[in-house]
């Protein structure tokens, strides 16, 4: 496929660039750690490859057909971002000498339903089948566009997960913890919310 490096180039800055999953997962590792994150970032990102293979064997048609499901979708993202972003602004400042415990908020379930129900991951998929699967063998090109999506996100998302450990080292105390904490919360709240203002 000669449209396979322009696919990387693409699928690296859909993964790399800020959303609210990476904003998730960078706040989720700074409180818990990364061997707790890596669950969630496997999570998500297979939920993300397996959104194009679906877009690619049919799904994105129908959903290109009913508004109303991708209102549906946008709304149940938003307010579930939302009571998402409350938690991490109100959460108490993490121990700096306690080991690291599951997350109530985020667990790899809901990383994966958040890009379930997520229309901008919908959307991009639909434009990677739009833009680069070409004559020949759909399916087998879908397929592979899926699993270079899922090889390129690992590292990318694992990359905010070390930024957000990083920065839990930066922040030593446990009130500059929850002041981070508190600005990665409103900056997924707006990330959430710009969308639906425009």
């Amino acid at each position: 496929m000669e449209s396979t490096l322009p696919f990387l180039l693409f699928a690296f800055v859909a993964a790399i660039t800020p959303g609210p999953t990476n904003i998730l997962v960078l706040s989720f590792c700074s409180r818990r750690g990364l061997s707790a994150t890596v669950p969630v970032i496997i999570s998500a990102c297979i939920a993300a490859a397996a959104i194009v293979l679906a877009v690619g064997l049919g799904v994105g048609e129908t959903l290109l057909r009913f508004p109303l499901v991708q209102q549906i979708m946008a709304w149940t993202a938003v307010l579930w971002l939302t009571w998402l972003a409350w938690q991490i602004f109100q959460s108490p400042p993490p121990s700096l000498d306690a080991p690291a415990l599951p997350d109530k908020g985020l667990t790899p379930l809901s990383a994966a339903f958040l890009q379930v129900v997520n229309p901008k991951v919908w959307m991009m998929a639909v434009a990677v089948v739009s833009v680069f699967v070409g004559e020949g063998d759909k399916r087998m090109q879908v397929m592979l566009l899926s699993l270079i999506f899922l090889l390129t996100s690992l590292p990318c998302m694992t990359l905010w997960a070390l930024l957000g450990q990083g920065s839990a080292r930066v922040f030593r105390s446990p009130q500059g913890l929850k002041r981070m904490n508190q600005i990665l919360a409103l900056m997924l709240l707006a990330s959430a919310w710009m969308p639906m203002m425009i």
